[in-house]
């Protein structure tokens, strides 16, 4: 499209074309840890609230919310890379914990997902939420995901087992404490 970039135009060879380039789509891939060992200590409460918030950080950045769950005995798929929209408070409200933690087989279904999603959407950023609070009985190491990759320890029992940060190192993703959020309001 040209522009008027040089003043008023009196001859064509005056427009300046420039061209526009959008930002890269993003997708933010959430997975929520939602087993009954999050119910403790309103672990899941204060995760929704900052969930409820990066919902809205999503929606103004225009980025797509892929959301998996891990509660019970297997993983669930909320929503595959659709925009961010009101439409997930309803969710958000009704998200319960409960049953076991399946959050390794989650992390394998995330890893299988992103890869496919990479084929279809090559140029799309993305950028993975591990919201866990690490109460696993115990796992064989496991393959960090193709994206960048923050874990939220959810973890806020007075004697803290520390697992979820032993997690974020084999995922090779940044760690982050649940509280930490909260004392940057």
């Amino acid at each position: 499209m040209p522009s008027l970039l040089k003043g008023r135009p009196r001859h064509r060879d005056d427009l300046c074309w420039h061209t526009r380039r959008g930002a890269p789509a993003q997708l933010w891939l959430i997975i929520v840890d939602a087993s009954a060992s999050t119910r403790r200590h309103q672990a899941l409460a204060h995760t929704k609230g900052l969930l409820a918030t990066l919902f809205d950080h999503a929606y103004r950045q225009r980025a797509r919310l892929a959301l998996l769950t891990a509660s019970g005995s297997a993983p669930q798929w909320q929503r595959h890379g659709l925009k961010a929209s009101a439409a997930l408070q309803p969710w958000l409200q009704a998200l319960g914990a409960g049953g076991g933690t399946p959050l390794l087989p989650a992390l394998e279904q995330a890893r299988q997902w992103l890869g496919n999603r990479r084929k279809a959407y090559p140029n799309e950023e993305v950028r993975c939420l591990v919201f866990t609070d690490g109460r696993l009985q115990q796992w064989d190491p496991v393959e960090p995901l193709p994206c960048p990759t923050l874990l939220v320890d959810m973890e806020l029992a007075p004697v803290r087992l520390g697992r979820a940060r032993r997690l974020a190192q084999q995922l090779a993703a940044d760690y982050q404490h649940l509280l930490s959020f909260e004392a940057m309001k």
